[in-house]
């Protein structure tokens, strides 16, 4: 499979991806990682130079001459390779703190940029994984590279110091060289793959996982704990075959290393060996060729950094999946004052390969309440988060007050619409504040999409007093009365209230009137809530808000028969546009609300949908 905009095949394309990340985490942290980097330099020149220091405090013990010298130099080096290392570990941890943070803020300002319908294809899960254990691994990468590089060029110092000494000395060392380098290289080719794979079923467990928590209700209800236990741990499966895959691999690599290592050590030091009983080398060398031999084998020693590597590569890929899917591009301009018209030109939304809406062409006149009606799946919900700009259309143009919504400065445009929804996510720690979400000088507190997106840009959480907008917001929505009956009122925290599915509703229809926006979308809001509260919210919406332009998706007659106007959505095309009361006379529309009574007039067949109401059609809306 070829990448769409490079032509490139995909794995290449994810793999340059991931290697363009960990690049860009390096250059965001490089000051600290300089300091970690110039503190390694200077740990590795310590450890080349000790070999010869300690050599020439040997040798001066044997003659007798400088000790007092090379004792000195002994202590130098060993302090300085001390300070080095205690200087690199601390700027080593800074810099991975720093390169882990900017990654998931990275991370989560691109998902929280991207289009809705984009941002909830991957399971949240899986993308919990990616941001705290993948970031984590990520992050590390850079002060990784610059250790192995470091020990790259120490492992040549020691090889030159070993030629330096004598060159068969070096030579012997090199016999061996070729073959560890070919096991090196056999065994990160292995455990790359591995690695991918038990990244992969590890994000499937997590995304499991969260679903399942999320409908623990349904799974006590039904009794399936065991079966859903199944599931969830079903990518063990998976991990376990890509686990016992790296052990293998591990136990390869180790066990051809281990043999290498001796002879080559055994080959250097029988060659020193015989170069001290010749006369041509001093006995002090014998220690500093052992001493360069172990630094030139610390190459091999980066197999270690070299599995590190590999796993956050592939950490990286996963990372770069999220980051590569395209944000939406937001706009520059202010938006000016309007009334709050809104326009919909040849809209056309795409859900796997077919149209969810087609082609739609329609204007909500501003100041008015519309109602869009439809069965289930007919994109109404779609129409409703394109008025707002949280998803954006295949094909065609949304525009509010005449200015088209990508071309609009984001701060404008969520200033300017309001939403309410089906299941609100209170965000924003108190009640207060949640009601208040969005408004400046509140602020956010967790992790909706939708709603965060319908909120804009805010600063942090904050408390929100029990006086103005919000109370007036609450009022309105009918909630206020239910708030204060809560041991901590407004200061109860959103997340545990005992409040009832159309109760979280009227607040989320509260955190969307505070906003006192030119044009408010309700999607599907009023669906939990009991006929008598629906009344009254319903008032709220047609009086208390007159004048401000009101986006409707609406599942009950009474609620569209207080419309301005009705929009009747079938098959993702506008099917026709009226009054509630006009519309009502075609019993195609009435089978939304209500059943047709059967043995009716033959002409008339009830279209297809539910195949049972609880209630008849009246004669009249």
């Amino acid at each position: 499979m070829s990448d769409p905009v490079s032509g490139l095949p995909q794995e290449r394309v994810t793999h340059k991806h991931g290697d363009r990340l960990l690049a860009s985490l390096a250059r965001g942290t490089w000051p600290r990682l300089t300091v970690a980097a110039a503190a390694a330099v200077a740990s590795a020149a310590a450890a080349l130079a000790l070999p010869a220091v300690l050599a020439a405090a040997v040798d001066a013990v044997f003659t007798g001459r400088e000790t007092q010298n090379a004792a000195v130099r002994l202590a130098l080096v060993l302090a300085v390779a001390t300070g080095a290392e205690i200087v690199g570990g601390v700027a080593g941890a800074a810099s991975t703190a720093s390169a882990t943070a900017a990654l998931r803020l990275r991370f989560i300002t691109h998902l929280l940029a991207l289009d809705v319908r984009e941002a909830r294809r991957t399971p949240t899960g899986e993308l919990i994984n990616r941001l705290v254990s993948n970031a984590s691994v990520t992050g590390r990468t850079p002060v990784t590279l610059v250790d192995m590089a470091v020990g790259t060029l120490t492992s040549i110092g020691g090889v030159v110091a070993l030629f330096m000494i004598d060159w068969r000395v070096g030579a012997a060392f090199l016999i061996g060289v070729p073959a560890a380098i070919v096991v090196m290289r056999m065994f990160v080719t292995q455990v790359s793959g591995l690695y991918d794979d038990y990244q992969n079923a590890q994000g499937r467990l997590a995304a499991r996982l969260t679903d399942a928590l999320a409908g623990i209700r349904t799974v006590r209800a039904s009794g399936s704990a065991d079966r859903e236990i199944t599931r969830v741990l079903g990518p063990l499966t998976d991990m376990s075959h890509a686990g016992h895959g790296l052990w293998r691999a591990q136990a390869r690599g180790v066990w051809r290393i281990t043999l290498l290592l001796p002879l080559i050590e055994v080959a250097v030091l029988g060659v020193t060996g015989l170069g001290v009983a010749d006369g041509r080398l001093e006995p002090g060398q014998l220690l500093a060729a052992a001493g360069y031999a172990a630094l030139g084998l610390g190459f091999v020693e980066q197999l270690d950094a070299l599995m590190n590597v590999a796993y956050a590569r592939s950490a990286a890929r996963r990372i770069s999946d999220v980051l590569a899917v395209p944000a939406q591009a937001p706009g520059g301009r202010p938006l000016p004052d309007g009334p709050g018209a809104l326009s919909f030109r040849r809209v056309t939304v795409m859900r796997e390969g077919a149209p969810l809406l087609d082609d739609v062409d329609l204007d909500i006149p501003p100041g008015a309440l519309v109602a869009v009606v439809g069965r289930s799946g007919v994109g109404k919900s779609t129409l409703a988060l394109l008025a707002g700009r949280l998803t954006d259309p295949d094909r065609g143009q949304v525009l509010l007050d005449g200015h088209p919504l990508p071309d609009i400065d984001p701060g404008s445009l969520r200033s300017a619409v309001a939403y309410a929804f089906e299941r609100p996510a209170l965000l924003g720690g108190t009640i207060a504040s949640a009601i208040a979400y969005g408004v400046p000088s509140t602020g956010p507190g967790a992790d909706d999409v939708r709603d965060i997106r319908a909120a804009g840009d805010v600063p942090e959480t904050g408390d929100v007093p029990e006086t103005g907008d919000v109370l007036e917001a609450a009022r309105g929505a009918h909630i206020d009365a239910v708030v204060r009956r809560l041991p901590q009122g407004y200061d109860t925290p959103a997340d545990g209230a005992p409040l009832s599915g159309g109760e979280f509703q009227r607040l989320g229809l509260a955190r969307a009137l505070v906003r006192h926006a030119r044009l408010t979308v309700l999607d599907d809001a009023t669906s939990s809530l009991d006929t008598a509260t629906e009344a009254q919210v319903t008032h709220t919406l047609v009086e208390r808000m007159r004048g401000r332009t009101r986006l409707l998706i609406a599942h009950r007659a009474a609620t569209a028969a207080r419309a301005d106007l009705v929009i009747w959505l079938d098959g993702g095309r506008i099917r026709a546009r009226g009054t509630h009361e006009e519309l009502w006379r075609d019993p195609a529309y009435r089978s939304l609300f209500c059943a047709e009574p059967t043995g009716g007039d033959p002409g008339t067949a009830q279209p297809p949908g539910d195949s049972t109401q609880e209630e008849p059609c009246p004669a009249r809306p």
